[in-house]
């Protein structure tokens, strides 16, 4: 649904969707009576400002699902390990269904501590899913 806050609309569909000449929704637009950015010689109109000149109530925004925020601190990891760590973690992520709500993590190495931290943000199950292969990975690690 926030795609939709954001898409652009053409005059020829707003004049379709408010039932009205397209020269009447370029004045509206030169009035300032419709919010519309000029893009290249064309005019392109947000939907949520076509939709509040139309009337229509705006739509109510998905509810929050809460999230997770988890950070990992692995010290004493060399360049090669790092990259190892970084491929795994990305294939993990795109190994999980797109349908879902959005698992991110970010991999950030310092090399000259030798120091790697893995920051996972997403929903409570799926982060916690994560963490449990990266408690795998690390066990495999002190083998």
């Amino acid at each position: 649904m926030a795609e939709m806050a954001e898409e652009l609309c053409t005059v020829d569909f707003a004049a379709e969707r408010l039932k009205l000449h397209p020269k009447t929704v370029l004045r509206f637009i030169r009035e300032g009576r419709l919010p519309a950015r000029r893009i290249g010689k064309a005019y392109r109109i947000r939907r949520t400002d076509l939709d509040a000149f139309a009337g229509v109530p705006p739509s109510e925004a998905p509810a929050q699902r809460p999230s997770v925020t988890t950070v990992v601190d692995i010290p004493g990891v060399g360049p090669a390990l790092a990259q190892k760590w970084a491929r795994t973690v990305t294939n993990a992520l795109n190994a999980k269904p797109m349908d879902g709500p959005l698992l991110r993590a970010d991999v950030v190495y310092d090399e000259p501590r030798e120091h790697l931290k893995i920051i996972v943000v997403g929903p409570p199950g799926d982060v916690v899913n994560l963490m449990n292969l990266v408690r795998v990975w690390l066990d495999q690690l002190e083998v």
